[in-house]
């Protein structure tokens, strides 16, 4: 059987990117080893993407070896593209995979028909104020939603804000029982990405980070952004931050919202 290698270091939104290509090779008949945060790449190997999950690259032979990072290919498109089609077009790989991931929900998930709030991200340069989400809650919860916040371990400074809030540290874990949600409202940040793999409609909300090159993959993705022309600037963010406006995003979203099915 031809053995293939992927490595890819970064946070859970950079490497679910690269479970496409996982998806891709496997129908090809490859082996496959990926080399990476292991807590993301087990999702990948939950659903039968990657046969082997390593935290270092292992002394041995491939068949065909996918490095992504600054040995390899690099992470980040030169030109404003889609970093998934990026990839895709590099290594000559058709358009074809699976826009959910086929992952089985956790039957006793504390999120089970609830909508999901995650007003946080990898770097706080990327979050709204948290006014905004406290504003989307108290509006669902007029119409009669059941709204709870996830917690992650990144996440510690978000329970000084809000008591009704799940608290969970593994992926794998934070995947089966998102899968069964009712929708998400989250910020550019990996777990956002999570939510619209696994089918959830998902809200995200762009400001100095760039909706076109840092989509998430999925059927029923809303990307929030007020398309200011200083925009995209992150990481070099003004103070002023006029591209988190609570009050504009707000109406976006309900724009959204109004336009979505359940």
């Amino acid at each position: 059987m031809k053995k293939l290698l992927l490595y890819r270091r970064g946070g859970l939104g950079d490497t679910l990117l690269t479970f496409p290509l996982l998806e891709i090779f496997k129908g090809q008949g490859f082996h496959i080893t990926t080399v990476g945060n292991t807590d993301y790449f087990e999702i990948a190997k939950e659903v039968s993407w990657t046969d082997r999950v390593l935290s270092e690259m292992p002394k041995e032979d491939f068949d065909k070896r996918i490095v992504i990072g600054t040995d390899g290919i690099d992470p980040f498109p030169k030109e404003r593209m889609w970093v998934l089609e990026y990839y895709l077009k590099i290594l000559g790989l058709p358009s074809h995979y699976s826009q959910t991931l086929p992952l089985d929900a956790d039957p006793n998930s504390p999120f089970k028909g609830k909508v999901v709030l995650h007003p946080s991200s990898g770097s706080p340069k990327k979050n709204p104020p948290i006014g905004l989400f406290f504003e989307i809650e108290n509006f669902l919860k007029g119409l009669g939603y059941q709204c709870v916040y996830l917690v992650g371990e990144a996440d510690q400074w978000l329970k000084a804000y809000v008591k009704n809030f799940v608290e969970m540290h593994q992926p794998l874990q934070i995947a089966k029982a998102l899968k069964s949600a009712l929708f998400f409202v989250g910020n550019d940040s990996g777990l956002s990405h999570l939510s619209a793999y696994l089918g959830l409609p998902t809200f995200i909300f762009y400001g100095p980070t760039d909706p076109a090159v840092w989509k998430p993959i999925g059927k029923s993705v809303f990307q929030i952004s007020l398309n200011l022309s200083c925009s995209p600037c992150f990481p070099n963010t003004c103070q002023e931050r006029v591209c988190f406006d609570v009050k504009a995003l707000f109406e976006r979203f309900l724009n959204y919202f109004k336009g979505m099915s359940l």
